[in-house]
This record gives C-alpha cells, structure tokens and sequence, in this order.
C-alpha cells in the first residue's frame, strides 16, 4: 500500500465536522501517504462554512472537498469519494467521531503484513452491554438487528462476519473498479459487503470500540427501516443481482 484514500461521508455535521478533520489529519501511517476526501451531501447547517472558516483546505495537505447540491444519501456520498480517490486502498471514516481515526492505522496493519486484503472493525464480537451501550432500548434493538443481519450475511455468502453494517471498511481500490453499487443510502454496507465477498474477497475483522451517538444528539440510522432495508439488499445481492 502506498496511498490510502480516506472517505468522510457529511450530512450536517457542523459540531463534529473540523475536529474529525483534524484528528484524521494527524495519523501517521508508516510508509504510506494518505488523501482525505471530503463529500458534503447536501447539508443545510453550517458544515460547508465550517470548513471555509477554518480553511482546512490550506491546513491540510491533500485535502479534497465535494459537495452534492442536495442531500443524496450516504452510499452516494460515498461512490462519489470512490469515484474520485486516486489510493490504493480506501477507508470509510463517518464524521461523527462514533468512530475514533486512531483505529485507521491498527486496521491497516493487517494489509500492510500482507495478511488481509479487506479489513472491518467489527464492534459487535461481544455479548450485549446492558449497563452501557444497550441500556438504551433502541440501542439494544440496533445491536440484535445488525448481529441479526451480519449472520444472515455469514449463511448466504458462507463467511463469518461479526458487524456487516460497521463504517470503519478497508478495501483495495481495485475491488470496487468493476462493481456496479447502486445504493445511494445506508443500504451501501450490506450492498459492497455482499459483493466483496462474492467477488471471492475475504473480510478479517478487529475488535473496535465506538461512541454511539443518541438519536437527540443527530443519529440517522432508523433501525426497523434501515434494517428491512439491508436484509432486502442482502438478499437481492445474493440471488438476483
């Protein structure tokens, strides 16, 4: 790996959006040298003007912003980084720090040892944390939906996979070239997980923590919808398309 291409999908994240950069900025990665693509999708708070005011373009090196003049949907966000990322390898790094930028560097090892070549830092290679995290009810239902999910995912495509619905993806660039991803919403972590691995590509996991945001605090993901919608989208990958 000589470059990765690091992809922040936003949609008003105007609280979260100059410190993500910044911590994303810092990693040092040995022997390879990374770009950060930004996709605003179409926000209406002040994320755009969050970034202008702290002109992280000049700060930060390699440094590439795009915008969608309305909001499209996180899987099309991230097609339209794909799109324009010149690494090797790709990761996915939400801008609502759930997910902590210093796990990029420990997930990448495994790439770099030349023992994977699709990595997931799964956060659900444990039993629920019903004093913490899953006290919240929905949190709960968030957490027996995706192992729900990931397990199907596991019997159809015949690979055991903890978290399929995580953000934190590390995948070469090559492996998506010639795959058609035609979700444009959350629908795009079922969608490239199934044609990853029916593209033959195997998918090593690392245990990760994360901050789970609560829905008052600007969560998107609807756990009944989205979900119905990612075992569609499991399934339809695995048998139509």
């Amino acid at each position: 790996m000589k470059k990765l291409s690091i992809i922040i999908p936003v949609f008003n994240e105007e609280k979260t959006i100059v410190e993500v950069l910044n911590k994303v900025s810092k990693i040092k990665i040995p022997n390879t040298s990374k770009e950060i693509i930004v996709v605003d999708d179409g926000s209406t708070d002040a994320t755009a003007s969050k970034i202008r005011s702290a002109k992280l373009a000049d700060k930060i090196r390699n440094l590439k912003i795009f915008r969608h003049t309305q909001n499209l949907g996180k899987g099309a966000a991230v097609k339209t980084g794909i799109r324009n990322s010149t690494g090797d390898y790709v990761v996915i790094q939400d801008a609502d720090l759930e997910y902590d930028p210093l796990y990029i560097p420990i997930l990448l090892r495994p790439i770099q040892q030349h023992k994977s070549e699709v990595v997931y830092g799964t956060r659900l290679k444990r039993m629920p944390d019903l004093s913490k995290d899953e006290k919240n009810p929905r949190f709960l239902l968030h957490y027996i939906g995706n192992r729900l999910l990931s397990l199907i995912t596991s019997i159809l495509y015949g690979q055991w996979i903890t978290d399929m619905e995580t953000c934190y993806k590390v995948f070469p660039k090559k492996a998506v070239e010639n795959i058609i991803l035609k979700s444009r919403r959350f629908d795009f972590e079922p969608e490239i997980t199934a044609k990853l691995l029916k593209k033959g590509y195997r998918i090593d996991e690392i245990p990760i923590t994360s901050n789970p945001r609560d829905y008052n605090e600007g969560k998107k993901l609807n756990t009944i919808k989205d979900g119905a919608i990612a075992l569609f989208t499991i399934l339809k990958c695995r048998f139509i398309d």
